[in-house]
């Protein structure tokens, strides 16, 4: 099983920002959200990279899914993007990485009731918080 989050950033030469819990948003993201992640999905966090982008994490609360995806702030060449998203319990993850002009990802992983990490890479900057998004845990 492959390494996601945090080594896979730091492999590529970035630096991962970490958070614990709930963070209040920066008053202006570095890229808008693109709705990439589909019809129900509403942004509950987000981590600015830089000025390259932002990587956002959206909940469905219909289905119980979370969704991640990495937006460049402006499109350019192709540069290397990755997003990743971990249930924190039993760390199962959905990840999506290649050489990308605006965003890469979506990519989605059930997580209702459960805490994620998630982050994103562009270029040599990225970001991710760990441990966020928790829900109650239904047993």
């Amino acid at each position: 099983m492959r390494l996601a989050g945090a080594a896979v950033a730091l492999a590529t030469g970035g630096v991962m920002a970490t958070a614990t819990g709930a963070a209040a948003a920066p008053a202006k993201a570095a890229a808008a959200y693109n709705k990439a992640c589909g019809a129900g999905y509403k942004v509950v966090n987000q981590a600015d990279i830089g000025k390259a982008g932002t990587s956002y994490l959206t909940y469905n609360a219909a289905t119980g899914k979370n969704c991640a995806v990495t937006i460049r702030s402006a499109t350019g060449p192709a540069v290397y993007m990755y997003v990743w998203v971990q249930r924190d319990d039993t760390r199962d993850y959905a990840d999506e990485g290649g050489y990308y002009r605006s965003y890469a990802g979506p990519v989605h992983l059930e997580a209702k009731g459960y805490c994620v990490s998630w982050g994103g890479v562009i270029a040599d900057e990225s970001a991710g918080k760990s441990g966020t998004n928790c829900g109650r845990i239904s047993r």
